[in-house]
């Protein structure tokens, strides 16, 4: 039965659904992160937001502290489901390098057979700017501008931004919008949490008449939701305000530390509304892999000839074409060789019919010479072909 693109990838990655979702090979993060969010959310609902409905008793408004977070939650892993389990923007490989780009690089010794080479670069243009795209040794293909090889994925992907362990995935360019939706929709989650968790321990703190201290003993669980969304804060929340510089100069992430110290101008800024508008209101390209298709036959071409055939760097259709004219040239001396004695041979018993002997012990020492110029010839043709 013939199989199907997902089933033959060459990449690390997982798919689900039959070739429907694609993951990262560390897919399994997912379900840390996911729990990363639900559990904090499910403590806060059943232990701090049911105490907080009777504070806004107004038109039943306290339930949405507790609707609020639960939706949210789930409009937050519809994002993270997103980021992970769609093409972030993959190359589809070349199935053999690409022939318009082959070289011969010969060596300075003769001896030695010439190698084929690929050039390492190439120059395009971009924006009126020439740019210079690197040759992938495992795609077998020259990387479109901004495109990186992801060596945990193994893919080429385009507008590489990095490997998230967190999702599982590459952040490239059909997910990233998603990414940092996700990023920014979990920063809002955490500052829900931290500043309900503190006003349930002012609600505590005012029933209870004490200090700070006697609401936190009272409610340990909000301090405890208090000190994770803090902590996550720090990651979560400085991965949104770094994203969006990055948003507003069109960077991505790879570029900026790769490129930091460079100096470079940033052919692809087109101002910060421009930047914003790019990420967040094009439409997302469609994938350029059919992980569903089935698998078509494609057969590689004949593998270019060594310098044992073609006879070095400098063999062509000239050099066969002299062969075979040496070749004819040979056969024809022979040729006349024959003819030659033959001749002689009707002359000689034309006029000396009487002289049968002698004509045939000549004959003999004709036919002798002529073995002996034929093997010269073919001696002298087997060194000019091994020669060339």
């Amino acid at each position: 039965m013939e199989k199907r693109v997902y089933e033959v990838w060459k990449g690390r990655n997982k798919f689900l659904l039959g070739g429907r979702l694609i993951f990262g090979p560390d897919a399994r993060s997912i379900l840390v992160s996911a729990s990363m969010i639900m559990v904090p959310v499910v403590i806060f609902c059943n232990f701090i937001g049911r105490h907080l409905l009777h504070e806004f008793p107004s038109y039943n408004a306290g339930y949405m502290i507790v609707v609020a977070p639960f939706l949210f939650t789930i409009y937050v892993l519809v994002l993270l489901l997103l980021t992970s389990s769609r093409d972030p923007g993959i190359v589809p490989r070349n199935l053999h390098p690409p022939e318009e780009e082959l070289r011969y690089e010969s060596s300075v010794s003769n001896d030695k057979t010439p190698s084929l080479q690929f050039p390492r670069t190439k120059e395009v243009i971009v924006n009126g700017v020439s740019v210079r795209v690197k040759y992938c040794d495992t795609c077998m293909l020259y990387r479109p501008p901004r495109c990186s090889h992801c060596s945990v994925c193994n893919n080429c992907v385009e507008r590489f931004d990095h490997h998230c362990p967190w999702v599982g995935q590459c952040i490239g360019l059909r997910n990233y919008r998603f990414f940092f939706l996700f990023v920014s929709s979990s920063t809002l989650l955490c500052i829900y949490v931290f500043c309900m968790s503190a006003f349930y321990i002012k609600v505590l703190m005012r029933d209870y008449g004490g200090s700070i201290w006697s609401g936190m003993r009272e409610s340990p669980l909000a301090v405890v939701l208090m000190a994770y969304c803090f902590i996550a804060l720090w990651f979560v929340g400085g991965l949104t305000g770094f994203h969006l510089y990055l948003i507003s100069s069109n960077q991505t992430t790879y570029e900026n530390f790769r490129y930091r110290a460079d100096n470079r101008i940033n052919i692809y800024d087109q101002g910060c509304a421009g930047n914003f508008k790019e990420v967040f209101c094009t439409k997302i390209k469609p994938s350029r892999n059919k992980f569903r298709a089935f698998m078509e036959e494609v057969h590689r071409p004949p593998p270019p000839a060594t310098s044992r055939e073609s006879g070095g760097e400098d063999s062509g259709p000239e050099d066969r074409r002299v062969k075979v004219e040496d070749d004819m040239d040979l056969g024809g001396d022979l040729l006349k060789i024959s003819q030659r004695h033959d001749i002689k041979d009707i002359n000689s018993r034309h006029h000396n019919s009487s002289e049968f002997d002698s004509v045939l012990g000549s004959e003999s020492h004709q036919v002798l010479a002529m073995n002996l110029n034929v093997d010269e010839s073919r001696s002298y043709a087997a060194e000019r072909q091994g020669y060339q």
